[in-house]
C-alpha cells in the first residue's frame, strides 16, 4: 500500500535531548542527533519504524520517502538511509545499487521483510552498512544499528581519505625523485647546491625542474625549467622534459639541437596547447671559465664574482611550446677561478618587495638581496634557503609559486 510521506524531518523522539547530565552539566555528552531517511512505500511499516524509535527515546529525526526517486531528492543532510528492497520504482539490489551511487557520506541500511541470511550478506557486500529484518528488531536494536552504521560509514570515509593522502604522498615522492635528481658529475673542480620548495598548499610538486650532467672532465651542462601550471600533470611533464634533456645531452646531440628536441617532447606530451615551459640552460667549460647560456623565456642566471652579484647579460628567446624558434646562445666570461652561478625559477622573484606593495622583487631585487652584507656571511649551500626566507619576508608571507634553485660554485664562489 502506498501512502503519503510524513512531513520533512518530523521528530521521532520528542525530549530525546532533555536527559540531564551530572550536577553542573558535567555528565557525558548527549548522543549526536542523527537525521534518518526511511525509504518505504508501506504506510504501516513506516508508522512502525517511527514508533520503535520513539519507544527507545532515540535522538533521531525521521523523514519518509515512498519511492527511490523521492529519496534521491531528499538525501541532503541525511546521516543514514533505511531502505526497503521492494519499492514501486526499484526492486531488490537494483534499488540498493542506485541509492548507494548517490548516497555520498550517508550510511545505508537495508530494512526488509525477508529473513534470508545469504541475502543479508550479499547486501553488505554491495555496500550496505547493515541488514535488518522487519518484525525482528525492537526500538533499542534499531537505534543502535543505525548509530553503528553511521559510525562505520564515517570510519570507512576516514580510511578512504587516509588512503588518498598516502597515495598523494607516494605520488609526490615519485615525482620528487624525477624532478629533483642527483647531479650526474664526478669533477672536484666545482660544487653544486640544489634547492626545491613547493608553493602548493598540499605539498605536491609543481612543474619546476633542474638537472646537472657532466659529459667530459672539463664540461658541465645545467638546466633549470618551469612548466606552467601547478598540478600533477605539470609535474609529470617536468619530469619528462628533464629526462629528455638528460638523454639528449648524454647522447652527445649537438647543443643547438637539444632545446628544439625538448620542445618537441613538450608539444607531444602536454595535455593542452596552452601548456608551455620556460627553460635556462648553461654549458660550462672549466678550462676556459666560459659558459654558453640559452634562455627560452626564462630569467637569466646571476653571476657571483669579485664580491658582486649581477644577472648574466644573455639574449632571451621565447618560451618552449608556443612557436618553435631557435633559442639564441650567449657566450659568458666567468672570470677567475672563484665564482658562483645561480640559476632559479621565477617563483623566487615573483613575490612583492614589501607587504601590500605592487612592485615585485624581480631580478634587480634578487641581486640586491645578494649584495647585502648579510648574504656574504651565509654559507653557499645555505644560500638558496636564505634567499627564499628573505623573499618571503619581503612578500609578507610564503611565496605563491614553486621555487627551484641550482648554485654551481668554483673556488670560494664569490
Amino acid at each position: 500500500m502506498t501512502g503519503p510521506s510524513v512531513a520533512p524531518w518530523a521528530t521521532s523522539a520528542p525530549g530525546a535531548n532533555s536527559g540531564a547530565g551530572l550536577a553542573g552539566g558535567l555528565g557525558p555528552a548527549a548522543p549526536e542527533r542523527l537525521r534518518v531517511l526511511l525509504v518505504e512505500d508501506d504506510e504501516g511499516d513506516a508508522f512502525l519504524v517511527r514508533e520503535l524509535l520513539a519507544e527507545a527515546s532515540a535522538p533521531f529525526d525521521l523523514a519518509v520517502a515512498t519511492s527511490l526517486r523521492e529519496a534521491r531528492q531528499r538525501l541532503a543532510g541525511v546521516h543514514c538511509v533505511l531502505l526497503d528492497l521492494g519499492l514501486p520504482d526499484a526492486q531488490g539490489f537494483d534499488g540498493l545499487r542506485q541509492l548507494l551511487a548517490v548516497a555520498g557520506s550517508a550510511a545505508v541500511c537495508v530494512l526488509t521483510g525477508r529473513f534470508d541470511e545469504p541475502l543479508g550478506v550479499a547486501a553488505v557486500a554491495e555496500g550496505a552498512q547493515d541488514y535488518l529484518v522487519k518484525g525482528q528488531v525492537d526500538g533499542t536494536l534499531l537505534s543502535r544499528s543505525l548509530r553503528y552504521a553511521v559510525e562505520r560509514k564515517r570510519a570507512d570515509e576516514n580510511a578512504r581519505k587516509l588512503r588518498e593522502v598516502e597515495l598523494r604522498q607516494a605520488e609526490s615522492a615519485r615525482l620528487e625523485r624525477g624532478l629533483l635528481p642527483q647531479p650526474l658529475m664526478d669533477t672536484e673542480l666545482v660544487r653544486v647546491h640544489t634547492f626545491y620548495r613547493t608553493g602548493r598548499a598540499q605539498g605536491l610538486l609543481g612543474g619546476d625542474f633542474f638537472d646537472v650532467v657532466q659529459t667530459a672532465p672539463d664540461r658541465l651542462h645545467l638546466i633549470v625549467g618551469d612548466v606552467c601550471g601547478h598540478s600533477v600533470d605539470e609535474a609529470a611533464l617536468g619530469v619528462e622534459l628533464r629526462v629528455a634533456w638528460r638523454a639528449l645531452v648524454l647522447g652527445r646531440v649537438p647543443e643547438e639541437q637539444v632545446l628544439p628536441a625538448v620542445e618537441q617532447v613538450l608539444m607531444s606530451e602536454r595535455r593542452s596547447r596552452e601548456v608551455f615551459a620556460t627553460v635556462a640552460t648553461v654549458t660550462v667549460d672549466l678550462v676556459t671559465n666560459r659558459a654558453l647560456v640559452r634562455l627560452a623565456g626564462h630569467p637569466p642566471p646571476v653571476l657571483l664574482v669579485g664580491g658582486r652579484a649581477a644577472p648574466v647579460a644573455a639574449r632571451g628567446g621565447i618560451v618552449l611550446g608556443v612557436r618553435p624558434t631557435p633559442t639564441p646562445v650567449t657566450e659568458v666570461e666567468l672570470g677567475t677561478d672563484d665564482w658562483s652561478l645561480l640559476m632559479y625559477t621565477d617563483g623566487l622573484i615573483e613575490g612583492r618587495v614589501a607587504p601590500g606593495a605592487r612592485e615585485r622583487l624581480d631580478v634587480p631585487g634578487l641581486c640586491g638581496l645578494l649584495a647585502e652584507p648579510e648574504s656574504h656571511q651565509v654559507p653557499l649551500p645555505a644560500l638558496p634557503g636564505w634567499l627564499v626566507g628573505r623573499a618571503e619576508q619581503g612578500n609578507g608571507g610564503p611565496l605563491a609559486d614553486d621555487v627551484a634553485m641550482l648554485v654551481l660554485t668554483r673556488g670560494g664562489g664569490r
